[in-house]
């Protein structure tokens, strides 16, 4: 596993029509999207004095966060995640859980971890046993992702960011999210040892600034 770049970009809608038209033309849309994008469901985790979220603000040069995600209502293929950030660079590790895994997981269900097997899963169960980590609040949003093989690059476009106040049981489809007031729509590019010049011309917009967007962070506004 190799520490990757990542630059996050607070665009507006026209600059996702321009963007989308943009990269269409240079990089191809990832295969496991439908219609060119797909639905992701995170459950993030944090602790009881938000840990977590106090350090994404403050800006903590070097942290971490857990959450389990699936993509399309599709709860046959869930995976748990942990995303390391050092001197502004990220790592993502992630194992996968069954269903009923996970729903232990959000139902407090955690003794079997330790005995999984699987390194990530034991990881979880000890830092929820050492720091009190707990799943938080629920973040959906639709992703539009394109890939480009030199440079290895990914770059999404992120919209319809909604939350799910303080409900956790992200296994319930059934259970209404709202839309998180104001937020904007999220353009990252992320890429291993160099970024191609065609992708670097192909992302510039007028006015466009890297930033530090958090869709957890944003939705615990609310909650």
């Amino acid at each position: 596993m190799k520490y990757r770049h990542e630059w996050k970009h607070e665009i507006s809608y026209a600059d996702l029509l321009i963007l989308r038209q943009r990269l269409s033309a240079v990089a191809k849309t990832d295969s496991h999207t439908m219609d060119g994008k797909y639905k992701i469901r995170s459950l993030y985790f944090d602790d009881a004095k938000d840990r977590v979220l106090r350090e994404k603000i403050d800006g903590v040069n070097i942290r971490e966060k857990f959450r389990i995600r699936y993509y399309n209502d599709d709860t046959t293929f869930i995976r748990l995640e942990k995303k390391s950030k050092v001197n502004g660079l990220c790592l993502k590790r992630s194992a996968k859980l069954t269903r009923k895994q996970a729903q232990m997981i959000v139902s407090g269900s955690f003794g079997w971890m330790i005995k999984s097997g699987i390194p990530l899963i034991e990881e979880l169960y000890t830092k929820m046993m050492s720091q009190g980590l707990r799943p938080k609040t629920i973040v959906d949003y639709i992703r539009e992702p394109f890939v480009f093989a030199p440079g290895n690059v990914r770059v999404t476009l992120d919209s319809d960011i909604r939350t799910g106040l303080h409900c956790t049981d992200f296994l319930n489809q059934s259970k209404a999210t709202i839309p998180v007031r104001d937020s904007p729509i999220i353009l990252e590019v992320k890429w291993d040892e160099f970024l191609p010049d065609i992708i670097r011309d192909t992302v510039q917009l007028d006015g466009c600034r890297a930033g530090a967007f958090s869709k957890y962070a944003a939705c615990r506004i609310y909650g």
